[in-house]
């Protein structure tokens, strides 16, 4: 059983996605510990707030406990507002409070674009317009190519937590466009975990929302692989079974690097 541990911001958003996704996912435990949040609001200095190194030093004891693999910082604006350095330096700061290796969902939507072999995607924020273009610089400054970008401008994550499927849909159709090859949806207080597969349908590409990357970036952290196509595309594809050892050597290691030439999937 492979333990996997979330820092959350706050109570009552969209916490339950969690334990849906460990229905889903074979062996693997989903340990969410809530952070103190003092302002739930979508200003700059706020959001910000919620990623100071020492409130997330005080979440990682229960996860420690929990003996948790790997730990994500699981808000996105909570880090990409770092920018790209502050991003590295406070997960940096996470990983020596916990122990082991972190990162966080800003970066989680990184790796996972990365994976899916993308270069230009689409991101259906619902931030107001500032703060959504502060996750396209960010999303600029790891060389992925945002062709649009639309913000619903709410005003707090409570806003976007009480959101139906159907504004989810509007939100990602308003997004859309025909050169996005991936559309992205960063908000972790959005309902997605259900709804995957429904968007990926109604747009014909892969969807990457908040919570189901931060769960595949905490199994990228534990060098751990797990399927169920009903979380979308980057879940549904097993890897090829591992080459022969006499033909590429150490094959494990090259079949699990995701394509030929590159390094595995644990590296920046």
């Amino acid at each position: 059983m492979t333990t996997l541990g979330f820092l959350y911001p706050g109570h009552h958003f969209a916490e339950d996605d969690f334990p849906r996704m460990e229905v889903l996912l074979d062996a693997v435990r989903l340990v969410v510990n809530h952070t103190d949040v003092d302002e739930d609001a979508y200003t700059a200095d706020a959001l910000m707030r919620t990623g100071r190194p020492e409130r997330l030093a005080a979440g990682v004891a229960e996860l420690q406990r929990a003996g948790v693999e790997s730990v994500v910082w699981t808000s996105s604006s909570g880090s990409f507002l770092y920018g790209w350095e502050g991003a590295h330096e406070q997960i940096a700061a996470l990983a020596r409070s916990a122990g082991v290796p972190a990162s966080s969902t800003a970066f989680g939507f990184v790796h996972a674009v990365r994976e899916l072999g993308a270069a230009r995607v689409a991101v259906a924020a619902t931030y107001p317009e500032h703060i959504a273009a502060l996750f396209t610089a960010f999303l600029h400054s790891a060389g992925i190519e945002v062709a649009a970008a639309h913000a619903a401008a709410l005003a707090s994550a409570a806003e976007a937590a009480a959101w139906e499927l159907d504004e989810v849909k509007e939100l990602a159709l308003a997004a859309d466009r025909p050169e996005a090859e991936v559309m992205l949806l960063p908000d972790t207080a959005l309902h997605t975990a259900s709804h995957v597969t429904e968007l990926e349908e109604l747009l014909g590409k892969p969807v990457l929302t908040g919570n189901q990357v931060a769960v595949r970036e905490g199994l990228r952290l534990a060098d751990r692989r797990a399927w169920s196509p009903r979380l979308g595309k980057i879940f549904a594809e097993r890897e090829a079974p591992p080459a022969p050892v006499a033909r590429w050597g150490k094959g494990r290691e090259w079949a699990r690097s995701g394509r030929k030439g590159r390094p595995g999937r644990w590296a920046e």
